[in-house]
């Protein structure tokens, strides 16, 4: 039931679920079985650090969404979704990490308890937290039953944000400036990389106002000099210096909701080839945010970008960013559409991306990004309000 910790309102909560009963029903689904944290969280507003065992939400059409987990988990699961207390079941705990069953046995028993009789149910195949070996056992208990293909369907149900949806991005923006703000302060050739990230992640928690910070994605991603020409360096305990770039891949979380932000700074006197990449880079998101237009595809954002970088002499064969919103570790991205130039969605208002053209160079790398918001009409919003340039402190 309704608690404290519930994050939306009934209204709201309808609306998803009738968004993804419609997409059920045009895939010819009975259920639908969520096993994808995030969609779970969407549908139910499920909230735990409880991904690390096999739990799921069993969507039908005609009753509210069933949690099933851990046993011990079911008392957060209570605490947490919109649903009554009977939809949400646990499974007893000698099924956890056992080498002589599997949960998928007791998912297949709830399954023929309340949708006897052959049926068609989707699953997220392609996902972090559903196995192969969870598939295997669950598609032999369910012998009956035919289990189809339904990876990124509730993703793509939210493409699209609702008003509260966008609300809780903004309150996200806020704590993303101000983990880049006192990164950007702080730098400075001798403080440790992971005295720095202490300080970020001691921002990031106590949020802005009465707005507090929840756990990130994904961890700061904060590389400095040679490291940062590959794109997922997290910390260590090496101290930064002078000569070297550090590029911050950050973002504040709230209610689960993110806005993704980087910016990098130089210690010293930047080289001159990366102060023109980075010119090029900025004239390049300000021609993708113009691009960014309801109507238009996410291809054109993505050439859009690429057109500017190779006035420079500058080739980026990576996709430039992905839609964001609600979610869990590992990815803060949501796995369906793709700013790239063979991707043709077409954008509409309410569609949230991660507008990421990094570019990590031979010597160096150079992260200038964005959380844009596809609007009714003109180009993108970007949701944080930070300078867009290469820092640099001589």
């Amino acid at each position: 039931m309704f608690t404290d910790r519930t994050p939306f309102t009934q209204t709201e909560y309808d609306r998803r679920l009738d968004l993804a009963r419609r997409t059920m029903a045009d895939k010819r689904l009975e259920a639908l079985i969520v096993t994808d944290p995030s969609n779970q969280a969407w549908l139910t507003g499920y909230d735990g650090w409880s991904f690390y065992v096999h739990q799921a939400v069993i969507v039908q059409h005609d009753q509210p969404p069933l949690w099933w987990g851990r046993a011990q988990d079911t008392a957060g699961a209570r605490r947490t979704v919109w649903m009554p207390d009977d939809q949400v079941v646990g499974y007893p705990d000698h099924f956890v990490q056992s080498s002589d069953c599997h949960p998928m046995e007791h998912l297949a028993d709830q399954v023929k308890s309340i949708l006897p009789g052959q049926l068609r149910i989707g699953v997220e195949m392609e996902n972090f937290y559903y196995s192969a070996k969870a598939h295997a056992v669950l598609t032999d208990c369910l012998s009956n039953t035919e289990l189809v293909d339904a990876t990124a369907m509730v993703n793509w149900c939210r493409a699209i944000k609702s008003e509260p949806e966008l609300e809780f991005m903004r309150r996200a923006a806020r704590i993303s400036e101000s983990m880049l703000r006192v990164a950007m302060e702080l730098a400075e050739p001798g403080l440790r990389k992971n005295a720095l990230v202490a300080e970020i992640q001691r921002v990031a928690t106590l949020g802005v106002g009465d707005d507090w910070g929840d756990y990130p994605a994904i961890v700061p991603l904060t590389p400095s000099g040679k490291d940062a020409t590959a794109p997922h360096l997290t910390w260590d305990g090496s101290p930064m210096k002078h000569g070297e770039a550090t590029f911050f891949e950050l973002s504040g979380c709230y209610r689960r909701y993110h806005a993704p932000l980087c910016r990098t700074v130089f210690l010293g006197t930047p080289p001159a080839e990366m102060m023109s990449a980075s010119e090029a880079l900025n004239a390049g998101i300000e021609a993708g945010l113009n691009a960014a237009v309801a109507g238009n595809r996410t291809c054109d954002i993505a050439n859009a970008l690429h057109n500017e970088l190779s006035k420079a002499g500058i080739e980026r064969s990576n996709r430039c960013g992905y839609p964001i919103g609600l979610s869990y570790p590992p990815d803060w991205g949501e796995r369906t559409m793709s700013l790239r130039d063979i991707d043709t969605t077409v954008l509409q208002p309410g569609m949230t991306f991660h507008f990421m053209p990094a570019l990590w160079m031979e010597n160096w790398g150079l992260e200038t990004t964005e959380t844009i918001l596809i609007k009714t009409s003109g180009a993108a919003e970007p949701l944080c309000h930070f300078p867009r340039k290469l820092f640099v402190k001589p």
